[in-house]
């Protein structure tokens, strides 16, 4: 059985998804806040699963803080887009504005494209590149059990912030129509941020998208 469960973590209440196949004892996580990597590896030791994989949805601090931390407790390899790496890689250059506290850089293992599949726990994940948040954001698509990671990109009844570095608000929404819109309806949607939605609430109520 694959499921996924959600924690909050940080000062921006950021979503980690823990994604645990207890058929085979294996178990992936998207995005890693603040705070979050004991409760990670407490959830996943709790499912009788080891944690192979972070899968970076986009490489803004409050979704990588606890990534180094994970890394060095349990050896998961790390994926991200190609284009966001460089902020993983000098975290503290690149947080905008003065964190009270210190982000550990990352080298990935994995470096993420368009289209291309990774597969996590025995889950089969799709990138879908979709920039304008940042500018490797990507969003992951899991076919089989209709689901879809989307990070900052989309939010149940909103979109991702486009006025940070790296943000631009056309990109985002040419990405959003043309790669998660075309999603059929019923696929359930993580955001980083906020609670889950599905693809035919936002193309029906989302006020950025009618």
């Amino acid at each position: 059985m694959v499921s996924v469960q959600r924690f909050e973590c940080g000062p921006v209440a950021t979503n980690a998804y823990l994604v645990v196949n207890t058929a085979i004892h294996l178990a992936f996580v998207v995005d890693v806040p603040k705070d979050s990597a004991s409760i990670i590896i407490d959830a996943a030791q709790a499912a009788g699963c080891k944690l192979t994989d972070i899968i970076l949805t986009h490489s803004h601090w409050d979704h990588t803080a606890d990534c180094s931390e994970l890394v060095a407790r349990t050896g998961a390899r790390v994926s991200i887009h190609s284009q966001d790496a460089y902020r993983l890689l000098e975290p503290m250059r690149h947080t905008v504005w003065p964190l009270p506290f210190t982000i550990h850089a990352v080298v990935p293992d994995i470096l993420l494209e368009h289209n291309t599949e990774i597969t996590a726990a025995g889950v089969r994940l799709r990138v879908l590149h979709t920039p304008g948040h940042t500018e490797g954001g990507v969003c992951l698509v899991d076919a089989l059990h209709e689901r879809v990671f989307v990070g900052d990109t989309l939010f149940a009844g909103s979109v991702g912030r486009t006025d940070l570095p790296g943000g631009n608000m056309e990109v985002l929404m040419d990405s959003i129509h043309k790669h998660l819109l075309t999603l059929p309806d019923q696929y359930n949607v993580f955001p980083g941020h906020g609670l889950e939605t599905t693809i035919a609430m936002e193309r029906s109520t989302n006020p950025f998208l009618i």
